[in-house]
């Protein structure tokens, strides 16, 4: 069943307008359900409860999402940075909706200046009406059928953010699958730790499953695994394949980088220059990974990361810089290249 996951910056209120609430962590979920021709398709909107004060929850959400909402409650830095963040996950399509608190008024001209000053000019402006937000974001997803249906035949790629030992069940590890399909039986990689399990049993949305896509939030049981493999930012992958029998070769869906060359498209409203010395952040693919700056070269940088970085080697995903002390703290969009 084919799954929207939407990124919010917005009110618990208006979240609830849309789709029930699932669960309330850092980041809090809501799901909404409709049969439509070919069956069911769900909305999942990740809304990181504790933005701006927490970053790392919002560029997960973003990392998650193929579309996005923002609620407009104020013309400030909050939502200067919020739309940069998104504009540099390459979200370009999404809602915005105006809803300005104790009788204050909001410029709509100057709000779309600054989405379209940010790269997010196809935006829709629309109401708190829940159903008629339902209805766009169905469209989106009409809009990105085949891009979904390509995410789900791509390299399996799925980053956990939890794990825990379950009585009766065993080792369990939670995590959005970001491409791929997973099935039960199947034999996983669990990085960087290296390790091995088997996919013993599936749930998607609290439902035993035979297999879980692209989009799809899943707990697997995982047997023969060691817990002490897998850790927050871990990632799970189909092995490498060597037969020489029958000449074939595939490698991991992943590439690990210790070291990377980065082309960085520095975001509109970043006045900050990096510098070699300088600390940032990588977000891609639920990980969140620091690095230092070895040299720098215009928009060109090479970067030294603290802990392994895993990048897909097909179609990878733009990884968003950050610098936690910066104002907007969204660096830009970066593309990365190994260095051996």
């Amino acid at each position: 069943m084919p799954v929207l996951n939407i990124a919010m910056v917005g009110s618990d209120e208006l979240a609830k307008e849309i789709a029930k609430p699932t669960d309330q962590r850092d980041v809090h979920t809501y799901v909404h359900k409709e049969n439509g021709p070919e069956g069911a398709r769900i909305l999942s909107l990740i809304r990181p409860a504790k933005y701006p004060e927490r970053l790392r929850p919002f560029l997960n959400a973003l990392s998650a999402a193929r579309v996005g909402i923002i609620e407009v409650t104020a013309v400030d830095g909050t939502l200067g940075e919020a739309l940069v963040a998104f504009a540099s996950s390459k979200i370009l399509r999404g809602i915005a909706i105006i809803n300005s608190s104790d009788g204050t008024w909001i410029d709509e001209d100057q709000v779309k200046m600054l989405f379209k000053q940010a790269g997010l000019g196809e935006w829709i402006f629309a109401t708190k009406d829940g159903i008629e937000l339902r209805t766009q974001l169905y469209d989106f997803m009409d809009d990105i059928k085949q891009e979904l249906n390509d995410a789900s035949t791509s390299p399996l790629v799925i980053p956990i953010d939890q794990h825990f030992n379950v009585k009766g069940i065993g080792l369990v590890a939670i995590g959005y699958v970001q491409s791929g399909t997973v099935n039960v039986h199947d034999e996983l990689v669990l990085l960087p730790a290296n390790g091995t399990g088997n996919a013993k049993s599936l749930q998607v949305m609290d439902d035993d499953v035979s297999s879980a896509t692209a989009g799809d939030r899943v707990g697997l049981a995982l047997r023969n695994a060691k817990e002490d493999h897998l850790s927050s930012g871990s990632i799970l992958v189909h092995p490498a394949v060597e037969d020489k029998k029958t000449n074939t070769s595939v490698p991991l869906s992943v590439e690990l980088h210790k070291r990377s060359k980065v082309e960085l498209e520095v975001s509109p409203f970043q006045k900050r220059i990096l510098a070699e010395g300088d600390v940032v952040h990588a977000s891609v693919d639920l990980q969140f990974v620091v690095g230092r700056i070895q040299s720098v070269s215009g928009s060109n940088l090479e970067i030294e990361w603290e802990s392994p970085l895993f990048i897909r080697r097909q179609n990878p995903e733009p990884t968003v810089l950050s610098q936690l002390d910066s104002k907007p703290r969204i660096m830009g969009s970066a593309n990365l290249n190994k260095i051996e």
